[in-house]
């Protein structure tokens, strides 16, 4: 085994990779922090949740309908992130979202979380 290795920490250092940074003087300020993005807007509605089974060929189909002062492009992001979640079909028609399958929980919780107080109608 070798010598001993020093413990007594050591010298300074030699070189300062950050010591040229000292001849800039004061650096611009950087920018400003942004502002958090703004919260949805809460309250913004009841939105009716039904399952419907009528005229489908015997396809369960859950339906979110009753929106009030949204237009087609919102109900369209709305329906793209219900069939995201979902990991199934769906389409707006009507003013209704249409989504595949029995998916009434899911969808209540997207619509909550968009700021609207779903309510499950029917059967």
């Amino acid at each position: 085994m070798g010598g001993r290795l020093p413990t007594d920490g050591g010298g300074d250092l030699v070189q300062n990779p950050f010591g040229s940074l000292d001849s800039l003087g004061k650096l611009p300020p950087g920018p400003a922090p942004s502002s958090p993005a703004p919260a949805p807007k809460r309250n913004r509605g009841r939105v009716d949740i039904t399952r419907e089974k009528a005229g489908r060929g015997g396809k369960t189909v859950t339906v979110a309908d009753g929106f009030t002062g949204i237009g087609l492009p919102e109900k369209e992001d709305l329906a793209k992130r219900m069939r995201a979640a979902c990991g199934c079909g769906g389409t707006v028609k009507g003013g209704r979202i249409e989504i595949q399958g029995d998916q009434r929980e899911t969808v209540a919780r997207i619509l909550s979380e968009a700021g609207f107080r779903p309510v499950f109608a029917g059967g």
